[in-house]
């Protein structure tokens, strides 16, 4: 079981190929080409994990299961907490095991996710139902740096999660979704 400290930045994304270039250009090496991901959270009765600023999440990543809790976190120029994953032979099983325990399925999101790395750090590019974002996960230092490589203004810095970011999008654009993905979105 990997745990660490997980310190990040989103941004929007305009253009998927212009960053693309970009990144190739600064030095970075596709780890994963674009991919398929299905994230369900879950809760226990009453949102107490919500309440607490905690989460579970269930992730299938292609054909890879992820397990993960992450802690409460903190906002600041860059969000940071203590991320806990592992590895899932059988995510069916594992929703199970949740269902048992009184955990219940409280959001879903979906995205088309690729990896980029350089050595250092990693971004990623989603492609959600909501728009297209880039995370950069790394020390705050290189988050900087790279953003900076990027044509990444410390202005356009997100901490927000997805469930926020799509809340945020549901206010602004009136849509009844409960879900943030393509089928519901469409």
């Amino acid at each position: 079981m990997a745990s660490n400290k997980e310190v990040e930045i989103k941004f929007r994304v305009a253009g998927l190929a212009q960053l693309n270039r970009r990144l190739r250009a600064s030095g970075f090496k596709l780890v994963t080409p674009r991919t398929h991901e299905m994230n369900t959270l879950y809760d226990l009765p009453g949102f107490k994990l919500r309440k607490k600023g905690e989460l579970i999440r269930l992730r299938k990543y292609g054909e890879q299961w992820v397990l993960t809790h992450k802690a409460k976190g903190k906002a600041g120029r860059h969000k940071s907490r203590v991320e806990t994953e592992t590895k899932i032979a059988d995510g069916n099983k594992m929703d199970g095991i949740l269902h048992a325990l009184g955990f219940t399925p409280s959001f879903r999101y979906e995205k088309y996710r690729a990896e980029w790395s350089d050595g250092h750090g990693h971004v990623v590019v989603d492609e959600t139902p909501v728009g297209n974002f880039g995370e950069i996960e790394g020390p705050p230092r290189w988050i900087d740096q790279t953003a900076n490589l990027l044509s990444i203004s410390s202005a356009d810095y997100i901490t927000l999660s997805y469930a926020e970011l799509f809340a945020e999008w549901k206010r602004r654009t009136k849509h009844s979704a409960k879900q943030m993905t393509f089928r519901e979105i469409g």
